[in-house]
């Protein structure tokens, strides 16, 4: 246990020290300057190895907004912004529908992509991203969970044995309602024509994300079975009127070598918020938990033939959440200087969206459904 806290003290200093500090400074635009972008805005205008140079939206209002991080251009339009040769990378901030033919875009002109999660409307989306995307970098910020100390840490101990043969990888993260909002509710977050989905796709993306990269991507789903549920009508005046798209969702994977995922995700439940993350192997087990409002732990249920199973907390690290929304982006930068795809690219993306559409799937038609090559 000692190796493995010193291994996480060595990833604290990295996350504390800055490791990107002698990279040259990447130039980025950010086209979508709402609530996500403003993040990626300000992650940009404050990293030293980024360098702010555009932001476009077609929302005035937006446009407006984003000036305080005082980028030296603003655009109304991702055209114009595509067309600045002073810009090296674009990140892509705004309702899924439209991503897919703006990165299109961007690689066509030679840009750097990242792209906001979920990453597309649906698989064939993102196979279309990684045919024209050549030599350049790309990837999707469903990775934003993974850079934590904890993640990594336990990253380290799946991939090295630790737990033996892995058999279930299980998540289970309820969010309980809170008094009816007197604010309007965001009408693409719960638009399938928009979005893509629901629940699933806003924050399953990165459920699916975190629980196969923490295992190394080793895992190799195939079936999928798997059940969605839209807004309990008790809460049908929270959410936007003519939202379509599920609250709550629940599916079993199986995978190769006879491990199985199990994921669960709602949101405005009629019960109390809860989270459950454990990894179950053979020699040993993880408990984690990836909330924001909260000090992230991890246990190690360490087992012995004499003394059967020893729980030993390997780390508290109380990242906060602008901290965790700028790793994608920064790991983008470094990949670009270093002449490699990020934490997420569009590879692993895709396993993730092809996960997605067999989970809706199987939802629709009620069975099993196996995962496309």
């Amino acid at each position: 246990m000692d190796a493995s806290r010193n291994l996480l003290l060595l990833l604290r200093l990295k996350l504390e020290e800055g490791i990107y500090f002698v990279m040259k400074p990447v130039k980025v635009g950010v086209i979508g300057c709402g609530v996500i972008g403003s993040r990626h805005l300000s992650i940009a205008s404050e990293m030293p190895h980024i360098e702010l140079v555009a932001a476009a939206d077609l929302i005035e209002a937006n446009r407006t907004a984003a000036e305080r991080f005082n980028p030296p251009k603003v655009y109304d339009n991702d055209i114009d912004l595509l067309d600045d040769d002073e810009v090296e990378a674009v990140v892509l901030a705004f309702p899924t529908q439209y991503r897919t033919e703006v990165a299109l875009r961007a690689f066509e002109k030679g840009k750097h992509v990242l792209i906001e999660k979920p990453i597309a409307m649906n698989a064939a989306e993102v196979k279309q991203l990684i045919a024209a995307r050549g030599n350049l970098v790309s990837g999707c910020c469903s990775s934003r969970k993974r850079f934590t100390p904890s993640a990594q840490i336990a990253t380290h101990l799946i991939t090295t044995g630790s737990l033996g043969k892995l058999r279930t990888v299980h998540c289970r993260a309820i969010i309980g309602t809170r008094a009816k909002p007197d604010t309007p509710r965001p009408a693409w977050r719960l638009t399938k024509a928009l979005n893509g989905g629901g629940i699933l796709v806003n924050w399953g993306c990165y459920d699916l994300d975190y629980l196969l990269g923490i295992t190394g991507w080793q895992l190799k789903p195939h079936t999928v079975f798997a059940q969605t549920w839209t807004v309990p009508q008790v809460f049908e005046s929270h959410i936007a009127p003519g939202s379509d798209a599920e609250t709550h969702y629940t599916a079993l994977i199986r995978c190769e070598d006879d491990i199985v995922l199990n994921v669960e995700r709602g949101e405005f439940m009629t019960m109390h918020s809860h989270a459950d993350w454990e990894i179950i192997g053979t020699e040993g087990s993880l408990k984690l938990n990836m909330q924001d409002d909260k000090p992230e732990s991890i246990i190690h249920n360490c087992t012995t033939t004499e003394g059967g199973v020893a729980s030993i907390s390997l780390s508290e690290a109380d990242e906060t959440s602008e901290v965790q929304h700028s790793t994608p982006l920064s790991d983008f930068a470094a990949a670009i200087r270093e002449n490699r795809q990020p934490s997420t690219s569009l590879e692993k993306a895709l396993i993730v969206q092809k996960i997605t559409d067999a989970i809706y799937a199987s939802a629709e038609t009620g069975n099993a459904v196996e995962i496309g090559k």
